[in-house]
């Protein structure tokens, strides 16, 4: 069940990840996205049969993977590229904004599709995912502005 944050359960840090950021595990999140991937929408369905065994240039995709405190419907850690599937349900939801906005924070890429986009446009919504896998990012801040230095 979400509690007020809009995530679920209690969070506990873990080790710091690599390059100074810090990782942040959501305690029952592991089992909430167990449970998404066993109960997955036609529309997240037929849109994995094309992004798993890396069928788009090459790059993996996870479904319903924690990410920080929230559940991501597919990402592509490498490229952080996150990609979520909006039904009616999601309409206008003020949670995706802010949770769009943090994982934006973290550096992601976040595309958005609607369901019926996935069955209307398949193509170019795979084209699109294509393109922001193979844009590079935007070149980092230069040391004094990430707020460390070393």
């Amino acid at each position: 069940m979400k509690n007020r944050s809009g995530t679920y359960g209690k969070t506990r840090k873990t080790l710091p990840l690599e390059g100074g950021g810090k990782r942040v595990r959501v305690k029952g999140l592991t089992g909430v996205a167990r449970r998404l991937r066993k109960h997955s929408t036609d529309t997240e369905g037929h849109l994995w049969r094309y992004l798993r065994d890396r069928q788009i240039e090459g790059f993996k995709f996870r479904r319903q993977q924690p990410v920080g405190r929230y559940v991501v419907d597919f990402v592509n850690l490498e490229k952080k590229v996150v990609i979520e599937l909006d039904g009616g349900q999601h309409a206008l939801h003020p949670g995706d904004r802010i949770r769009d906005e943090w994982l934006r924070a973290e550096g992601y890429k976040v595309l958005r599709f609607w369901d019926n986009q996935v069955f209307s446009n398949l193509k170019g919504v795979l084209e699109t995912i294509r393109d922001a896998l193979l844009t590079p990012h935007p070149d980092p801040l230069p040391q004094g502005e990430r707020g460390y230095n070393f």
